[in-house]
């Protein structure tokens, strides 16, 4: 594949966009190809429906050169990403129909010599069965194209620099898939390139988010043990961390996110005997959430008894994590419903959305004047420094102070 190949990109989204841009910037040509036909208008004007720092002008550039073109519809291509989610369902299976839909419509443009290659976050074997649906429906192209499988692992916030300079796993369904995905990759990523299988591959993803999430949970356990110790869990983990040999992450409202939060769950669905440490990581940090509700409930019930009115409670974030404005599966945004279902007086803040149709926000600087609990959910750079007088009651779950 030395000259530059076409490339079809399935899904827009938070990692499909950036990486259709990256691409596209190499001189190659790609049509980011999505469901939802503002996104597709939105990105054709040079524009972004998502916040994610040097995007935009990234991707104005390219849809300005012509490299970048968004449609609804498919067309022919040497190699073809699939970008599209792998959320959970019922019991925390993991649901492949956006996979296997974005599949089913590519395979009618393969022509011999294509390149397809899944990077949605999938459970072990996914790659084999996207081989099995195209040879099924295209038997004549059997031995005649590549299919690979490469997880992205970029962090929101930071996702065009760790694009090209992460080390990325490519596994092919055999070695030469492998190779013919490699050597593509090569136009766009300068970390270095592993080559595995298919299926080492898929596993490699679930298990650096499940390790993040174990991680996570041993922190956000201390917190809830620190708290009825009485002891300043952020101290605690600092000066354990002067330890030469223990790195105890911080703890927070929750974990969230469409990576950490639901990786984990896809080892246990297809390893449910195996996976125990997997399977309680995942519980504890949906407990912290729930017991970050109670504790502001029981906050703003002691107010209530103190003062005699009802508290104003202003919930700062509602993004799964610091400075974007992605909020899926965010604990923050589960806090907030949670009180505000059960009757509590809420301000919702969170700077890094400027149009939520769905909610009413209220500006972090108004939120503080207004509010008689603070209650720290996400440590956006905003929230830090702030001065809040004196006579506002506090609750940091994120360490903002």
């Amino acid at each position: 594949m030395e000259s530059k190949p076409s490339v079809v990109l399935m899904g827009l989204g938070y990692i499909g966009l950036p990486t259709a841009a990256l691409i596209a910037s190499r001189g190659i040509y790609v049509t980011g190809v999505d469901i939802n036909q503002q996104v597709v208008d939105t990105i054709n004007k040079g524009k972004i429906h998502i916040v994610e720092p040097e995007l935009d002008g990234l991707v104005h550039h390219v849809v300005k050169e012509g490299y970048l073109k968004a449609s609804t519809v498919l067309v022919e291509a040497d190699v073809y990403l699939i970008a599209v989610p792998t959320p959970f369902k019922g019991d925390y299976v993991p649901d492949l129909s956006y996979v296997m839909s974005a599949v089913s419509k590519i395979i009618p443009t393969l022509k011999t010599g294509a390149l397809v290659i899944l990077e949605s976050t999938s459970p072990v074997g996914t790659t084999q069965k996207v081989q099995e649906l195209i040879f099924e429906a295209r038997p004549d192209l059997k031995d005649k194209i590549f299919i690979a499988y490469c997880p992205e692992r970029v962090l929101p916030g930071n996702v065009i620099y760790e694009l090209e300079q992460n080390d990325r796993a490519i596994g092919g369904i055999d070695e030469a898939s492998t190779e013919k995905a490699v050597r593509f990759y090569k136009f766009f990523v300068k970390g270095e390139l592993h080559k595995t299988n298919s299926q080492t591959a898929e596993m490699c993803k679930l298990v650096e988010n499940s390790s993040r999430d174990v991680q996570i949970a041993f922190a956000n356990e201390l917190s809830m043990i620190c708290d009825k110790a009485n002891i300043n869990v952020w101290e605690l983990i600092r000066l354990a961390n002067k330890h030469p040999r223990v790195n105890v992450l911080q703890p927070g409202t929750g974990v969230g996110g469409h990576c950490i939060a639901v990786d984990p769950w896809f080892i246990v669905s297809e390893f449910p005997e195996e996976a125990k440490i997997i399977r309680l990581a995942r519980e504890i940090n949906n407990y912290k959430t729930d017991w970050a509700v109670e504790k502001v409930k029981n906050t703003a019930l002691q107010f209530k008894i103190d003062t005699g009115r009802n508290a104003t409670i202003a919930c700062m974030g509602l993004a799964f994590k610091p400075n974007i404005d992605d909020l899926r599966e965010s604990p923050a945004l589960h806090v907030s419903d949670a009180l505000q279902k059960d009757g509590f007086l809420t301000l919702e803040v969170e700077p890094n959305l400027t149009n939520e149709p769905s909610r009413k926000l209220t500006p972090f600087d108004e939120a503080i004047e207004k509010a008689d609990i603070i209650v720290f959910l996400v440590a956006h750079s905003e929230f830090k420094n702030l001065v809040i007088e004196e006579n506002k009651i506090i609750l940091d779950f994120c360490g903002i102070k």
